[in-house]
């Protein structure tokens, strides 16, 4: 290609580089004004919020007719509608039910300012859907169930629970309908999560919130007591029990000792005895299972003790007629 074929470069001056850079720089200022303009005006648009009862007559049972997530139509700015993203603050609205006193419905346009006064930002609900909430009564009744504990624990090395978690109190009441309360059976806690723990723990943690209106706690939270301690190695030496021995007068175990070794708090170390345990073998692994040596089983170990290992895992045996 010869040099007359080339395209031609286009060269600017210093000033016309300048100038071309000023018109650039204007015009991102001018975009730029003009979305600031226009994110600050006001808009209309729709979210989703979760309805939070409060104000529940006491005495009645009831549960909602429909789900409990309601649509806000929602005046807000630009900015608002930009970064909110369909959301508002907090992430749900408190709904009183005090009206539910004297009729099955709550009318949800007649607490559109109730509702209005909770939102953090300048956001405004202007209308709602649905306007109107249904309930169904049944009569209300009560049931006492066990509190669980939940929990995600993890302990410094050599440390663990030495001994029973005490929840106060133990039980909880809870009250709804009859239908509802036979499907509940125990209630847990908030997760309960602990890292490098070298030490009893003793703390209130929250009950988790009912899923449904209808059902109502008489305790939010409790009280635990996680006694924890350093572990350590003990090592004793057992009889083994023979067991299912219908027809023969005799039979020797060879050995007829095993040696124990566990973990034990150390709080516990010395309370830790030979009555606490029971190991045996079953006779029946020979005589139905034709094995030539009778494994040892583990029957009873105390409490927040935990097996290490048995040595002999298996013993022999002699059978006298």
């Amino acid at each position: 290609m010869s040099d007359s074929d080339r395209m031609p470069l286009i060269k600017f001056t210093k000033i016309e580089r300048r100038r071309i850079s000023l018109f650039f720089l204007c015009l991102l200022i001018a975009v730029g004004a003009w979305l600031f303009f226009a994110l600050s005006n006001r808009y209309t648009y729709e979210v989703q919020t979760l309805a939070r009862f409060v104000e529940i007559p006491a005495g009645r049972a009831f549960h909602s007719v429909q789900s409990d997530t309601i649509k806000l139509q929602v005046e807000g700015t630009g900015w608002q509608l930009l970064f909110s993203r369909l959301r508002i603050n907090p992430q749900f609205v408190k709904v009183e039910l005090k009206e539910l006193q004297n009729q099955p419905f709550v009318e949800l346009a007649r607490q559109i300012q109730k509702i209005n006064n909770q939102l953090i930002s300048n956001q405004k609900v202007i209308d709602l859907q649905p306007d109107t909430l249904f309930f169904d009564f049944s009569s209300s009744s009560f049931k006492k169930i066990p509190v669980i504990l939940k929990h995600d624990i993890q302990f410094e090395k050599q440390f663990g629970i030495s001994d029973s978690i005490k929840i106060s109190p133990q039980y909880v009441t809870v009250s709804g309908p009859v239908k509802e309360l036979s499907q509940i059976n125990y209630w847990e806690t908030e997760l309960l999560s602990l890292k490098k723990v070298s030490g009893s723990v003793n703390l209130m943690v929250n009950l988790k919130r009912p899923e449904r209106a209808s059902i109502t706690l008489q305790t939010i939270s409790v009280n635990l007591s996680i006694p924890v301690d350093e572990f350590t190695e003990k090592i004793i030496e057992m009889p083994v029990k023979l067991v299912n021995n219908h027809e023969f007068r005799n039979v020797k175990l060879l050995p007829d000792k095993v040696k124990i070794t566990f973990l034990t708090a150390l709080s516990n170390y010395h309370l830790t005895e030979k009555k606490d345990f029971e190991f045996n073998v079953d006779l029946d692994n020979w005589k139905k299972g034709r094995y030539t040596q009778l494994p040892v089983r583990v029957i009873r170990i105390p409490n927040f003790s935990k097996l290490v290992k048995i040595e002999p895992q298996t013993v022999d045996f002699l059978i006298q007629k």
